[in-house]
């Protein structure tokens, strides 16, 4: 389904400029943006992709990862195809590296209201904009977020952090959480496997933040990439620097796409980095793809408050968003 797209100003000679994401494309009549699914049709910015979901799920909200946005529940979960990165090691690269420029309308047709009405009936307390990249698929997540929190819903983003200011200004109102994924701290990594930029993630989620978005951040460490001793304490720092509320996910990396060459993510290696979050300050720091160190402590009194299995929980020691031990604050979002 084609739709105007929002975020975007004509320029002259029937060009426009997408300001959606931090690629700021100014696109020629009849060209595409660097995602492929955002097109200038006769001066007029179009999405390509409005209601055509490519994946549509049931999750549960730890595998998103979020583990301090309702913990436990299900999040209703769709993409269309897509991306304005071209990470080398994408694990959903067989939809986020489709385009429209060379497919016709793969996927489903999913109206904004059939979202909302399905997660309903399913007993999802949120929908999740995930397995591509949401900012591509902006007004669509957008009319569904709208529509979701009038139901009494929420909604997350799971994102690279590539959009600028203005796009998380105007989906703030109807975004209760995001996981920004935080690939590197290397300027040289974000151009050369991802094709963008280190800077506008740092400044998504700081803005994020400023913004009262709940956030968690994800780091997938390479073997060989981002995982110096170095690096490693930059992005925990920085991340401590914004909030040492942020819960850090820190993720092993399996073989994909063209990385198929690199080797599995050491334990070592990754509790070499958890270490490292926690020197820095950080709350709450764990390990993904692997098992173990998934669990919630209160970080006062340090009792266990959240026991986690392979994506849920079995065990919550949470009342009304605090400790039912020591009735501190465990910060999320719980209701």
């Amino acid at each position: 389904m084609i739709k105007e797209a929002m975020l975007y100003e004509k320029l002259d000679d029937n060009k426009v400029h997408c300001y959606l994401c931090a690629h700021h494309c100014k696109i020629n009549s009849g060209k595409f943006g660097i995602c492929g699914v955002r097109k200038n049709i006769d001066g007029i910015l179009n999405t390509l992709v409005y209601a055509e979901a490519i994946a549509a799920n049931i999750d549960p909200i730890e595998k998103k990862p979020l583990y301090h946005f309702l913990p436990g529940s299900t999040s209703y979960s769709i993409a269309t195809i897509g991306c304005n990165f071209r990470c080398e090691f994408c694990q959903n690269w067989q939809i986020s590296q489709l385009s429209k420029r060379d497919q016709g309308s793969p996927g489903q047709k999913l109206l904004p209201q059939d979202i909302v009405e399905q997660a309903k009936q399913q007993k999802c307390q949120s929908i999740s904009y995930t397995y591509t990249e949401p900012t591509i698929f902006f007004e669509y997540a957008y009319d569904t977020a709208k529509l979701a929190k009038e139901a009494g819903l929420k909604n997350n983003f799971v994102t690279n952090g590539y959009m600028t200011r203005e796009a998380l200004k105007t989906i703030n109102p109807y975004l209760d959480a995001a996981n920004i994924d935080f690939k590197s701290f290397d300027e040289d990594f974000y151009v050369k496997v991802c094709s963008g930029h280190l800077q506008p993630v740092l400044d998504s989620i700081k803005f994020a933040k400023e913004l009262g978005i709940w956030i968690e951040v994800t780091t997938l460490i390479i073997p060989g990439q981002n995982d110096s001793d170095q690096e490693l304490k930059k992005i925990a720092e920085f991340i401590a620097g914004v909030g040492k509320d942020i819960p850090w996910h820190i993720s092993r990396f399996h073989p994909d796409y063209k990385f198929t060459d690199k080797e599995f993510t050491s334990m070592q290696t990754l509790e070499k980095a958890y270490n490292f979050g926690k020197q820095a300050g950080l709350k709450y720091v764990y390990l993904g793809n692997v098992a173990g160190d998934s669990d919630t402590y209160c970080s006062n009194c340090g009792k266990l408050l959240v026991k986690r299995v392979y994506l849920g929980i079995s065990q919550a020691n949470i009342k009304n968003g605090k400790c039912k031990f020591c009735d501190s604050v465990l910060e999320g979002v719980y209701q």
